[in-house]
C-alpha cells in the first residue's frame, strides 16, 4: 500500500450533532461577538477544512512518520512537502478561525477552532505540531505583550510568517519548572542576554516560517528562586534585523512517535550573543503570563488525543466491517459455514462500541468546555454571574480534557490495535502509528499526573468549591429530569450512583487534606481523576442520547439518521452499563486509602 495514501476519516455528522443539537452553538451565532457567524458558514467550514485535512496533510502523515526530521549543519530539516502544507493552512485560514479580526483573524467562536483543529490533527498529528505552537505562543503575546509586541511578533505569527514556541524544560529539571537555571541579564537597551539550554522543544527548529520565536523562562539576574522570580521572554532564532541571535539546536530526539515533529534542544546564547525581550516588559511574570499557553496548551493535547484516538476508531471500523474470518457464531461448528466480516464477532462488536463510545464522549467533554469558552465570551459584560459560572467551568474540566482524552487516546488506539489483529501490529495499517504518536500525549504539557495534583489540589477548591458544585448540579438536573426515561433510565441511575461515589470520594480527599494523612492525596489524584473524567463523559453521552432516542421516534427507520441516532443512544447505554460502574468500584478502592507504595521500603521493590 502506498504511503501517500490518507488514512484519515471523520464522522462530520457527529460533529454537526455536537454542535447544534446537543450544544446548541447556533444560539451564539449572528450576535455580537460572532455576529459575522452562522450555521451555514460553520458547516462550511467543516466540510472544507476536512478537505484540507485528507487532501494536503493526510497523505503526507505516514511520509513524516517515516522520513522523521534530521539536523543538518545546524538546521532542522523536515519533510520537504510540510512547507506546502503549512502555506496552505494560513492561506485558507484554518489556524486562524476563532483568532480576533483585529489580529488578522476570523472572528469565530472557540468551539470551531477546537472542531477544526480535531480534523487537522486526526490527519497529520505531527505537522500540527508546528502552526499548533505557533498559534498558542502568538495567544500569549497577544494576551500579555506590549502594543509593539503584538504587531512586531503576534500578528506575523498568526499569519505563519513568524513560528513560535513555548521552552520551559531544562536537562536538568524537567516537570520541576521552579529550578530554571536560564538566566536574563539587563543590556541597558531594553533587550536582555539569554543564557541557558531548554530541551523537548516541540517544534524547536524548521524551515517551514522565515522566523521562529521562542518564549523562554529564565531569571534575572537577583531574582528570587523558584517559580516567582521566573520572566518570560520572546527569544528569536533571528533578531528583528535579520541577524542571527545565537540560538543553536543541540540535537533533535529520536522519538517513539510524532516523528516528524521536531523535539529539539535548544541552546541559547552559548557565544554570549542571544537577546531576548521581556513579555510586557513586566519582570517576574512568567509562570502568569506562560499558564495562558500552557492552558490553551493542555486543552490542544486533549484534543490532539481525541483526533488520533478518533481515527483510530474509524479505519477499526472500515477494517472490520472489509475482513472476513472465521464463521458466525451461530455456525462456529459448521466447517463449511460461509466465512463473515469480522463486525459479525461479538468481542469485535464490543471492541467497537467501546471505542464510539469514549471517542464520542471525549468528544463531547471538549466541545462542553469549548462551548463554556464561548458563552463566557458572549456574556462578557453583560451577565458576570452568567460569565463567571462559565468560566469557572472551564477551569474545573481543563485537567479532564487533558488527561482523561491522552490517556484514552493510548488506550483506544491499542484496542485499534486489536481490532486489527496481527495486521494492527504491523505498518501496512495505520494504528500501529497512531499508537506510538499517541503515547506521549499523557506525558507532556504537564504530565497526567500534574493535571491529576491540579485538580485535586486547586481546581475542586476553586471560589470555596462553587465550580466543582455547580458542576455536580448540572449533572443532577439531568438525572432528575430523566429518571423515568423509557429507555434511559436505567442508565441515569448509574449516573446518580457514580455521581454520588465522585462525590464521596472529593470528601475523603478533604478529609485527608485536613487530617495530616497528605500522602494519600497524591496516590489517589490520579485515580480519582479518571473517576470524576469518566462521571463527566457519561454524563455527557447521555445527555446527547436524550436528544437521540427524541428524534430517532420521528423518523422512519430507513431515514439515514435513524441509525445515526441509535448509535448515539447505544454508546450512552454501553458506557452506562460498562465504564460508569467501575467509579463506584474506584471510589471503594480510593477510600481504602492503600498506602503500601509509600510504606513499602525503596529496597524492597526488588533485590538487584
Amino acid at each position: 500500500m502506498s504511503q501517500a495514501q490518507n488514512w484519515y476519516k471523520a464522522d462530520l455528522r457527529e460533529l454537526r450533532f455536537l454542535l447544534f443539537e446537543q450544544f446548541r452553538l447556533d444560539e451564539l451565532l449572528g450576535a455580537a461577538p460572532f455576529a459575522d457567524w452562522g450555521s451555514d458558514e460553520v458547516k462550511m467550514v467543516l466540510e472544507e477544512c476536512y478537505r484540507y485535512a485528507t487532501e494536503v496533510v493526510g497523505p503526507l502523515n505516514r511520509l513524516g512518520d517515516a522520513h522523521g526530521c534530521r539536523l543538518e549543519d545546524g538546521q532542522v530539516k523536515t519533510l520537504e512537502e510540510f512547507k506546502h502544507a503549512w502555506d496552505a493552512i494560513y492561506e485558507q485560514g484554518w489556524r486562524v478561525l476563532s483568532v480576533p479580526v483585529e489580529l488578522g483573524g476570523q472572528g469565530a467562536p472557540t468551539t470551531l477552532q477546537a472542531v477544526a483543529e480535531e480534523l487537522m490533527s486526526g490527519a497529520n498529528p505531527a505537522f500540527a505540531m508546528y502552526p499548533g505552537l505557533t498559534n498558542g505562543a502568538a495567544e500569549l503575546i497577544a494576551h500579555h505583550g506590549t502594543p509593539e509586541q503584538v504587531a512586531q511578533w503576534a500578528k506575523p505569527m498568526f499569519a505563519g510568517e513568524i513560528a513560535g514556541t513555548m521552552c520551559l524544560s531544562e536537562p536538568h529539571a524537567g516537570s520541576d519548572v521552579g529550578a530554571a537555571k536560564t538566566t536574563a541579564s539587563p543590556l541597558g537597551d531594553g533587550a536582555y542576554a539569554i543564557r541557558g539550554t531548554k530541551c523537548w522543544i516541540s517544534a524547536g527548529d524548521h524551515e517551514l516560517a522565515s522566523n521562529i520565536a521562542h518564549l523562554v523562562l529564565a531569571r534575572i539576574d537577583g531574582a528570587e528562586a523558584g517559580t516567582k522570580g521566573l520572566s518570560l521572554f520572546i527569544v528569536p532564532k533571528k533578531r528583528p534585523d535579520g541577524t542571527p541571535n545565537d540560538v543553536t539546536v543541540a540535537g533533535i530526539e529520536h522519538k517513539m512517535g510524532l516523528n516528524a515533529s521536531a523535539t529539539c534542544t535548544l541552546v541559547f546564547g552559548d557565544n554570549g550573543a542571544c537577546h531576548g525581550y521581556l513579555v510586557g516588559g513586566a519582570e517576574h511574570q512568567g509562570m502568569r503570563q506562560m499558564f495562558t499557553m500552557m492552558n490553551y496548551a493542555r486543552i490542544g493535547v486533549g484534543i490532539q488525543g481525541l483526533a488520533v484516538a478518533g481515527a483510530a476508531y474509524l479505519n477499526a471500523l472500515d477494517y472490520a466491517k472489509e475482513r472476513k474470518q472465521g464463521s458466525s457464531v451461530e455456525n462456529w461448528k459448521d466447517p463449511n459455514a460461509p466465512r463473515v466480516s469480522i463486525i459479525e464477532h461479538p468481542d469485535v462488536r464490543r471492541m467497537l462500541l467501546d471505542m464510539k463510545a469514549r471517542v464520542e464522549g471525549i468528544r463531547a467533554l471538549i466541545v462542553k468546555l469549548t462551548m463554556h469558552q464561548d458563552r463566557a465570551t458572549a456574556l462578557a459584560g453583560k451577565d458576570d454571574d452568567g460569565a463567571a459560572y462559565h468560566k469557572g467551568q472551564v477551569e474545573l474540566l481543563t485537567p479532564l480534557v487533558k488527561a482523561y482524552a491522552s490517556d484514552q487516546a493510548y488506550r483506544v488506539t491499542e484496542t485499534a490495535i486489536q481490532v486489527h489483529g496481527g495486521a494492527g501490529y504491523v505498518r501496512d495499517f495505520p494504528v500501529e502509528q497512531a499508537a506510538r504518536d499517541s503515547k506521549v500525549f499523557s506525558i507532556y504539557e504537564g504530565t497526567n499526573h500534574i493535571q491529576a495534583l491540579d485538580l485535586v489540589g486547586r481546581k475542586l477548591g476553586q471560589a470555596g468549591g462553587k465550580h466543582a458544585q455547580e458542576f455536580f448540579g448540572d449533572i443532577a438536573k439531568l438525572v432528575a429530569k430523566h429518571a423515568d426515561h423509557p429507555v434511559l433510565g436505567k442508565s441515569m441511575g448509574s449516573l446518580a450512583k457514580a455521581q454520588e461515589s465522585v462525590g464521596g470520594a472529593a470528601f475523603q480527599l478533604l478529609g485527608w487534606f485536613k487530617g495530616g494523612e497528605l500522602h494519600k492525596v497524591p496516590l489517589n489524584a490520579n485515580l480519582f481523576l479518571q473517576m470524576m473524567s469518566e462521571l463527566a463523559v457519561g454524563w455527557l453521552l447521555l445527555e446527547g442520547a436524550v436528544i437521540a432516542h427524541e428524534r430517532q421516534a420521528t423518523l422512519a427507520v430507513d431515514h439515514p439518521d435513524h441509525a445515526f441516532y441509535e448509535g448515539k443512544t447505544a454508546a450512552a447505554r454501553y458506557y452506562a452499563n460498562n465504564v460508569l460502574p467501575n467509579v463506584v468500584a474506584s471510589a471503594k478502592v480510593l477510600a481504602l486509602g492503600d498506602d503500601s507504595p509509600i510504606t513499602l521500603p525503596i529496597e524492597s521493590f526488588a533485590t538487584v
